[in-house]
């Protein structure tokens, strides 16, 4: 694999960070290239070098942030809820700039259906309707409802300034779905 130049990357983070800034401050349908350029400290013409547009570069970051995700449900496969849940919360407090954008802005309901859609993949083989408490409901119903459960903890987490450090409210959402799946 080819190693990527160093100011390469340090000027996607600085224009991934100039838009997630410039969210919190306005609508994105509001937020042109000139105003990505003039808070990442580029030029418009270094950001059309890697995006097509501010929807692609918007795309891009979310589609990131939806593989690290998956990535991490990959490499807790064995662990309980609460394990599993605790890897989660930790990046999403690494990353909490790009979570409290998405999840407290009018303009991240693109991102809010691709972060619901990957919670509902990660807990499919969670789900057994064949037999125990769950049987005879539909698993659908059971998935959509524990993932919307899921991110609507986790936008309550960001909305409310992270009340509960990672672990407690790993610990906590990872009982509640221990005790329910």
């Amino acid at each position: 694999m080819a190693k990527v130049d160093r100011r390469i990357l340090k000027s996607q983070e600085a224009i991934k960070k100039a838009v997630l800034e410039l969210m919190a401050e306005k609508d994105f349908d509001n937020i042109t290239i000139r105003d990505i350029s003039d808070r990442a400290n580029l030029n418009r013409g270094t950001i059309y070098l890697h995006y097509t547009d501010k929807f692609d570069l918007l795309a891009k970051i979310i589609e990131e942030h939806i593989s690290n995700l998956r990535e991490l449900c990959q490499s807790a496969s064995e662990m309980t809820f609460k394990e599993g849940n605790y890897v989660w919360f930790e990046y999403f407090a690494n990353n909490h700039i790009f979570f409290s954008t998405m999840l407290n802005t009018k303009s991240a309901a693109y991102f809010r259906s691709r972060f619901l859609d990957l919670v509902v993949e990660e807990y499919k083989v969670e789900v057994d309707v064949t037999k125990g408490k769950n049987q005879e409901l539909s698993e659908d119903v059971i998935l959509q409802f524990f993932g919307a459960a899921v991110v609507g903890a986790v936008e309550w987490w960001f909305r409310n300034d992270m009340p509960l450090p990672p672990r407690v409210m790993a610990e906590q959402t990872g009982v509640l779905l221990d005790r329910n799946l």
